[in-house]
């Protein structure tokens, strides 16, 4: 057993846990170990320490390694951009959660292609609420209707929630803005289904969780 990182495993576990409380006892939240840079021996590791969902950003890295660990019961989440191109490949792998869906113009793309394969998908609205221009994602002040608009046109995505990456500063207040603003639009759309408030990466998860949010995602704590 890999001793280093199931020293990591349980000190993000212990993060997490306080976090949560401080937040509310029944406040649950779901970890997604981020495997961008991993190998496979390494996912199957945190796999057997009991982690059970881990995120890739690029299509074709999720093709291999969830190809090469195919016999283990992975939730596969993908968490990158998603170019038009690499639509029917993703649907091919069928996410467990497709976290970046980040325009209304992607949602009808995806579900025209979805309807053709005879599929539906799990989505997350990407949000862009610290307005940064590097980040992809709806403007918050059209995330709302942007969410209805993508349940009312489309058929094959069912829309899950919400999710941001937390504003890139040392700025804690700022970084708090961002996360108290996504968790917001989260709480109105919780009437139309919302359920997954997706914020908070290894620098930043903390707050995020006392922002409210339910899904973190960990890549460089566990294997850096």
């Amino acid at each position: 057993m890999n001793l280093e990182l199931r020293e990591k495993f349980d000190a993000v576990i212990q993060r997490v846990e306080k976090a949560r409380i401080r937040r509310s006892e029944h406040h649950i939240v779901q970890i997604v170990a981020v495997t961008k840079y991993v190998s496979e021996k390494e996912i199957q590791e945190l796999y057997e320490l009991g982690q059970r969902a881990f995120g890739e950003s690029r299509v074709q890295d999720l093709k291999a390694k969830s190809e090469a660990l195919s016999d283990l019961p992975i939730e596969w989440h993908f968490i990158g951009r998603l170019q038009k191109n690499k639509i029917n490949h993703l649907i091919d792998l069928e996410p467990w959660l497709m976290h970046s869906l980040d325009s209304l113009e992607l949602a009808l793309e995806i579900d025209k292609r979805l309807e053709k394969k005879g599929k539906k998908m799990d989505c997350l609205l990407q949000i862009n609420s610290a307005k940064e221009p590097t980040k992809a994602g709806i403007e918050p002040e059209m995330a709302y209707d942007t969410y209805l608009k993508i349940i009312e046109e489309t058929k094959h995505i069912n829309l899950q929630g919400v999710m941001t990456i937390g504003a890139h500063t040392e700025d804690k207040d700022v970084i708090k803005k961002s996360f108290e603003t996504t968790y917001k639009i989260y709480e109105a759309l919780k009437p139309h289904g919302a359920e997954i408030c997706s914020m908070g990466m290894s620098n930043d998860f903390e707050l995020a969780i006392e922002c409210g949010s339910n899904m973190v995602r960990i890549g460089s704590l566990f294997f850096n």
